[in-house]
């Protein structure tokens, strides 16, 4: 990994980071839910450079597309909370419990495959070999990706494809009752 590559990564992860902070933390309801859109965004991105578009797509429509929307059709009907305080106090009981549950969680990390690694145990299951040998012959896809997930995983598939479907109906619905005088 070049080094470009790494200042790029820390500047997303610092991005996330930020934007999760700021959604948690910021008074202004509208501000935290643009926080929490641009959060839900840069997820969406590393999805991408983890090569899952699917999921990727599904994190960008619902995540930071629909989810924005209905936030705001939400706080239309709200009341902004008064005060000049522009961050929530911090109740430091529960910050700690949050911080000690990603300290578990960041353990963990040091034990994951490198992305790329040829000798990862996802490239040397017998899982990933039958579908480099056989997804071709058996589905006449060139990409093995797109077979896996048209053909092995038609299912799953379908089931994302309709919840970002339902979503943008369900916000499709919603502007269409708004009043916006």
């Amino acid at each position: 990994m070049s080094d470009v590559q790494l200042i790029l990564y820390a500047v997303l992860l610092t991005f996330i980071i930020a934007a999760a902070l700021a959604a948690a933390f910021l008074r202004d309801i509208l501000s935290a839910i643009i926080a929490f859109a641009g959060f839900s965004f840069g997820i969406a991105v590393v999805y991408i450079l983890l090569r899952a578009p699917d999921v990727a797509l599904t994190e960008a429509a619902v995540g930071a597309g629909v989810t924005t929307v209905l936030f705001l059709l939400t706080i239309v009907r709200t009341v902004r909370p008064g005060g000049d305080r522009l961050f929530e106090r911090i109740k430091w009981g529960p910050a700690a419990l949050a911080a000690a549950l990603v300290g578990v969680l960041l353990t963990t990390v040091g034990s994951l495959p490198r992305i790329g690694d040829p000798t990862s145990p996802v490239a040397v299951s017998e899982v990933t070999q039958y579908y480099l040998e056989n997804a071709y012959p058996q589905t006449e896809v060139e990409n093995v990706v797109t077979a896996v997930l048209a053909a092995y995983r038609g299912f799953d598939t379908l089931g994302e494809a309709a919840v970002v479907l339902a979503a943008g109906i369900a916000v499709l619905v919603v502007l269409r009752k708004e009043a916006y005088v």
